[in-house]
């Protein structure tokens, strides 16, 4: 019998050829903003992708063959992995193994870089196509899911792991991070109700209003302000107790604004890289968040091209 995941047949394909599948997708520190939007829109986020990655590789196995996933704690990988061999042309056991810089339960997409990554490295194990929206039907019974399929900002609605809308590209930004410790299942994090009123709601489709409008008109300074607002904003749900003294640090060196993972426990300073006074900047500021957390992350933000 044929079936078909979102458009891409799934019916009995030539001889299985075991080929080594190599996926990657890039994190995100934090949201650029986060919250609920009036009537059924719901959950919404807006990313910013960073240059930092998880790398999947599969060893495909003949038929028969069991699947398995190391590290072993990645289990929604795996389970991500058994869902596409059941839908697949040609399905196999095999070895999936995950590589990642971006740290867990602190906001910055590891989960969803790994499940991302893991489905573009089947895809190419298996020589059938991943592209996004297949993707998303397989991860929308997993997990709530970063919008990092998509290159660029974009607006996504992660409770139902769906494309809102592609706001563009940015240059590169800095973000200079600190992490207040501790770790946030995603999973758990998305299933406590929204403290917001319906005018908060509002407040949000204003906020994501005023984000699209400042990504297409590359609005450094705007893009900032709107998400220390969202940081703001999001302290009646996932609190950062040190979220104040960072706006400080950031209004004392001239930053863009604050990001926050907002179901997680980074925040940072954006600075703007393009500025004459960019290497003195990132110096005190790098200084300043020592100070208030001890050890700093810097990441460079996703230009894609910009």
């Amino acid at each position: 019998m044929t079936q078909a995941v979102d458009g891409v047949a799934a019916s009995p394909g030539p001889p299985y050829r075991a080929v080594t599948g190599v996926g990657t997708a890039f994190g995100t520190f934090g949201e650029l903003l986060q919250g609920v939007l009036p009537g059924d829109d719901g959950d919404f986020l807006v990313t910013l992708p960073i240059a930092c990655w998880a790398r999947a590789t599969f060893r495909p196995a003949p038929h028969g063959a069991a699947l398995e996933v190391r590290p072993a704690h990645k289990t929604k990988a795996l389970r991500l992995t058994r869902l596409v061999m059941e839908s697949s042309r040609r399905p196999a056991g095999g070895l999936l193994t995950l590589e990642s810089r971006l740290p867990e339960g602190k906001g910055l997409a590891s989960s969803s870089a790994d499940l991302v990554a893991t489905a573009r490295a089947l895809g190419d194990a298996l020589g059938e196509p991943m592209p996004p929206r297949r993707i998303e039907s397989y991860l929308a019974g997993i997990e709530p899911t970063d919008g990092v399929l998509y290159p660029g900002i974009v607006a996504y609605h992660h409770r139902r792991v769906a494309l809102r809308a592609l706001l563009g590209p940015l240059p590169s930004m800095t973000v200079v991070g600190c992490d207040e410790g501790g770790a946030v299942d995603t999973v758990e994090f998305n299933r406590v109700p929204k403290p917001f009123s319906a005018a908060d709601r509002r407040a949000y489709a204003v906020l994501l209003e005023r984000m699209t409008v400042a990504v297409a008109r590359t609005d450094l300074a705007e893009v900032g302000a709107v998400a220390t607002r969202s940081a703001l904003m999001n302290q009646v749900l996932r609190p950062k107790r040190t979220l104040d003294a960072m706006i400080a640090v950031c209004r004392e060196v001239g930053g863009l604004g604050v990001v926050v993972g907002h179901s997680g426990t980074s925040l940072g300073v954006l600075l703007d890289r393009r500025e004459p006074s960019y290497p003195r900047r990132l110096l005190d500021t790098a200084s300043a968040c020592s100070q208030l957390l001890g050890e700093v992350t810097v990441h460079r933000t996703l230009g894609f091209g910009r």
